[in-house]
């Protein structure tokens, strides 16, 4: 089974920037799409921004222009880039994988990490 491993969260001050780190462990043989979803406190986890294998990204409309992901396929490793950071980011963030192809050939669907905080705030 995949571990999901994130971090680069903390406080961050209104228009500061955090960058996130996803860290894939286990034996990898491909995963199709990285993400990051938040969950406020009170609310539904929510799609914050995801991308492909092959590198095709969505982004939520309220972080589009904001935030940016990436993800490094030889290390299994996903990146969130967060700029202009408003108070209206604080939540938790989870990484996600949809599909995990394994080197014994086995599958596993829709894998979370334990999550990482961020605070914005001043």
């Amino acid at each position: 089974q995949v571990q999901l491993v994130e971090s680069g969260g903390g406080l961050v001050q209104p228009g500061g920037s955090l960058r996130l780190s996803c860290a894939a462990s286990g034996s990898i043989f491909s995963i199709n799409f990285m993400g990051w979803y938040r969950q406020a406190p009170g609310k539904q986890r929510e799609l914050v921004a995801r991308i492909s294998r092959g590198g095709s990204t969505n982004y939520a409309d309220s972080v589009k222009g904001r935030f940016t992901i990436s993800r490094d396929n030889a290390k299994n490793t996903a990146y969130l880039q967060m700029t202009s950071l408003k108070p209206d980011d604080t939540a938790v963030y989870y990484c996600n994988t949809d599909i995990v192809r394994y080197s014994s050939g086995t599958v596993s669907y829709n894998n979370w990490g334990q999550g990482t905080q961020v605070t914005v705030s001043s």
